[in-house]
C-alpha cells in the first residue's frame, strides 16, 4: 500500500502547486487602464490630418514568403504595416460612432477584401494585422515588473453589415515573449562523439500571442435576428481558444488585456465605453504554458473569407498602454 499513499501525497502536492500558482495570480490581478497612460503610443485619432500611407502591394509573407518592403505605415509613426500577413486594405480615420468616449470625434476604420496574397482570393479565411509601434518607439520592451495592460474601445457594427460568413472577425492580440528551455545537442571534437557528451539545456526567448477575437454565429437562416457574436480568448495552457461571454447586442464594447508580474494574462471586457472594473474580469491563464518576461506590442486582426467580399467593418477608438511604474 505505500504506493498508494505515495501517489495520494503527490496529487495533494500537486494540487497545492496548482492553488498556490492560482493564488498568487489572484494577487497580481491588474485591472486593464490600471497605473500611467504611455504616452509615446497608442493613439486617440484626433487630429484631423491623420493618415495611413499604403506602401502596395503589401506584405503576406506567411502565404507566399514575400515581405514586399518597404511597408506601410501611419503619418504620426505610431502604427505599422504587419511583414507576416500586411495591413488592412481600408485603414481610415472616422467620425466617433454614436454613444463613443465622451468628446471623441475620430475613430479608425480598419476592413479588408484581399486578405492573404495580394490581388487573390483564396476562398478561406485569412488575415492582415494592423500593428501598433511599441517596442521600436519606447527602443525597448516592457518587462512584466510594470504590470502592462492595455485597453481599447471596438465598435461593433449592426449585424446586417458583418460579412455573413461564420468565423472570427476581429482580433485584438499581444505579442509576449517568455523564457523557454530546449535541449540541444552537443558532441565531442570535430563532432566525434565523446565521454561526457549527449544534450544540454539551452535557454532562449519564445515569441507567441495572447488575444481575443471576436467570432460570428450568423444566424442558421441568414437574417440579422438570429446572429450573435462570442468572446474568445487566446489561449488556455494547451494552446486552445476557449469561449467567452456571448455579445447579442452591437454597439460599442469594450476590450482589455494585462499582464500580471507573474507572467500571467487577465482577459476583461464590458458592453459600453465605460472604464474597465473587476467586476468585468473574463479569464486568467498562462497561454500555451508560457509566463510572459516582456510585451512587445499590440495589434488588431481583421479576418475575412478571402472570397470577394468585403470584411465586417470594424472601428477601434483610443487604444492605449498603461504600465505601473
Amino acid at each position: 500500500m505505500k504506493w498508494l499513499f505515495g501517489g495520494r501525497r503527490l496529487a495533494l502536492a500537486l494540487l497545492l502547486a496548482t492553488t498556490t500558482i492560482h493564488w498568487a495570480s489572484a494577487e497580481q490581478l491588474v485591472i486593464p487602464g490600471t497605473g500611467v497612460k504611455v504616452s509615446q503610443v497608442g493613439d486617440n485619432f484626433e487630429d484631423s490630418q491623420w493618415s495611413y500611407r499604403f506602401q502596395l502591394p503589401k506584405s503576406s509573407e506567411e502565404n507566399d514568403q514575400q515581405q514586399r518592403l518597404p511597408g506601410g505605415y501611419a503619418s504620426n509613426g505610431r502604427w505599422a504595416e504587419a511583414l507576416l500577413r500586411g495591413q488592412p486594405d481600408t485603414i481610415e480615420r472616422v467620425a466617433t460612432p454614436p454613444e463613443g468616449l465622451p468628446g471623441s470625434e475620430g475613430s479608425l476604420l480598419l476592413a479588408s477584401l484581399h486578405a492573404g496574397v495580394p490581388g487573390q482570393f483564396s476562398g478561406k479565411s485569412e488575415q492582415d494585422d494592423f500593428i501598433a509601434n511599441v517596442a521600436t518607439r519606447l527602443g525597448h520592451q516592457i518587462s512584466v515588473a510594470k504590470s502592462p495592460s492595455i485597453v481599447v474601445r471596438i465598435f461593433l457594427p449592426p449585424w446586417e453589415k458583418w460579412e455573413q460568413r461564420r468565423g472570427n472577425s476581429f482580433g485584438f492580440r499581444v505579442a509576449c515573449q517568455a523564457w523557454t528551455t530546449e535541449k540541444e545537442k552537443t558532441s565531442g571534437l570535430f563532432g566525434i562523439k565523446a565521454i561526457g557528451a549527449g544534450s544540454s539545456r539551452k535557454r532562449k526567448l519564445e515569441t507567441y500571442w495572447p488575444g481575443m477575437f471576436i467570432y460570428y454565429n450568423q444566424g442558421g437562416d441568414g437574417k440579422a435576428g438570429g446572429n450573435s457574436a462570442t468572446l474568445l480568448m487566446r489561449a488556455g495552457p494547451n494552446g486552445a481558444d476557449f469561449r467567452g461571454p456571448e455579445i447579442k447586442e452591437t454597439g460599442w464594447w469594450t476590450l482589455g488585456m494585462s499582464i500580471g508580474r507573474d507572467g500571467c494574462v487577465h482577459y476583461f471586457a464590458k458592453q459600453g465605453v465605460e472604464n474597465l472594473t473587476a467586476a468585468d474580469h473574463l479569464a486568467s491563464q498562462y497561454p500555451y504554458g508560457f509566463r510572459c518576461d516582456r510585451l512587445d506590442t499590440f495589434f488588431f486582426d481583421i479576418v475575412c473569407g478571402n472570397h470577394g467580399d468585403w470584411s465586417t467593418p470594424w472601428i477601434i477608438d483610443d487604444p492605449s498602454l498603461y504600465v505601473i511604474p
